[in-house]
């Protein structure tokens, strides 16, 4: 028995590095979109889609189609990892684990991944297009991106922790119901989590205005973003900053609560993470506007507001699980506990 406990320990220890691999992965693949949306690649293929040129391999490719190729055969490998994953989860562990809901999810955000991705190709919503159905576009594919995200880093969550699957300990004695997150803890993370979807989705907007409307000094760049004539697309631009900067203080409010709460040692670890990663994201935005954002900084800006949005939704998991699994005790028979 003892053996065979430890074979499942290292089984579950396997599946949760392969989901934290497909999660870390899954974001370099993101990564390098951000490089094709920045060089304006996306047309790199053509208006063909999966083929590139129309062949499977293109030839004498310029940078562009490299560049283009390169991310959709990076894409291809994720979604192989990702479905390599379903299977995994439903063979290591028993019906009704979360890590099978979660990677299932994973799956089908990966497939609308790619045919969100599609529909920017053969629609033409590449290269220097400035039209707003690419906003559109562009902005589901960002929620979409952070879902599957979310969905990887669950699985791997879920898998590493022993509360999903143990039993619940019992007692002869009378105990007090499940204490359950109260409605107000919730509502604030629910809030956190669509605050953080809206400044990634206008994060989207803002990085492809300064793709396609280069501004030669940051005067030149605050004229374009407040000029009548200027592109829709532009004047929305000035929203990303200040959403960033309300949301980003209400994120870093919700750190300091689980902080503050009695945490359990991973929650406290996270917090502390989330803390340090929204002021680093705060610096980087900062110099993102100043540098007129480059690519190396539009690059960095991306990798950490992934890691924001990874650690909020592994934050929110952990303090909601571990509030809803708290069980105080109420023994009948020592009243001298209960009494005065």
């Amino acid at each position: 028995m003892k053996e065979s406990d430890s074979n499942r320990s290292r089984g579950t220890s396997r599946f949760a590095l392969y989901a934290g691999l497909v999660l870390a992965y899954n974001i370099l693949v993101i990564l390098w979109g951000a490089v094709v949306r920045a060089t304006g690649s996306g047309a790199g293929c053509g208006d063909h889609w999966p083929l590139c040129q129309g062949v499977v391999i293109p030839h004498a490719a310029g940078i562009s189609t490299v560049i283009e190729f390169a991310h959709r055969s990076s894409s291809g490998i994720a979604v192989v990892l990702v479905v390599g994953l379903v299977p995994f989860a439903f063979r290591r562990f028993d019906k009704g684990h979360a890590a099978r809901r979660y990677a299932a999810a994973a799956l089908a955000f990966t497939l609308t991944e790619g045919l969100l991705g599609a529909a920017l190709v053969l629609f033409g919503q590449v290269g220097s297009n400035a039209s707003m159905s690419r906003v559109v576009v562009l902005s589901l594919h960002l929620v979409n991106t952070f879902l599957l995200l979310a969905a990887l880093a669950l699985t791997a969550k879920s898998a590493s922790s022993d509360a999903a699957a143990q039993p619940v300990q019992t007692f002869e004695k009378t105990a007090m119901p499940s204490q359950a997150p109260g409605n107000g803890l919730y509502l604030a993370y629910g809030a956190g989590i669509i605050a953080t979807l809206a400044i990634g989705v206008t994060g989207t907007i803002a990085a492809l205005s300064d793709t396609l409307f280069r501004a030669t000094s940051l005067a030149q760049s605050l004229q374009m973003d407040f000029s009548n004539a200027s592109n829709p697309m532009l004047r929305l631009r000035i929203i990303h900053p200040a959403l960033a900067v309300i949301a980003g203080c209400f994120l870093m409010v919700l750190a300091a609560h689980a902080l503050m709460s009695r945490p359990s040692a991973r929650a406290k670890r996270l917090a502390s993470c989330l803390l340090v990663l929204l002021i680093l994201q705060f610096s980087l935005g900062v110099l993102n506007v100043i540098l007129l954002a480059p690519l190396w900084m539009q690059v960095l800006h991306l990798l950490t507001a992934d890691l924001v949005w990874v650690t909020l939704v592994l934050l929110s998991a952990e303090v909601l699980d571990t509030r809803r699994a708290t069980r105080p005790l109420v023994f009948q028979e020592d009243a001298s506990l209960i009494g005065a």
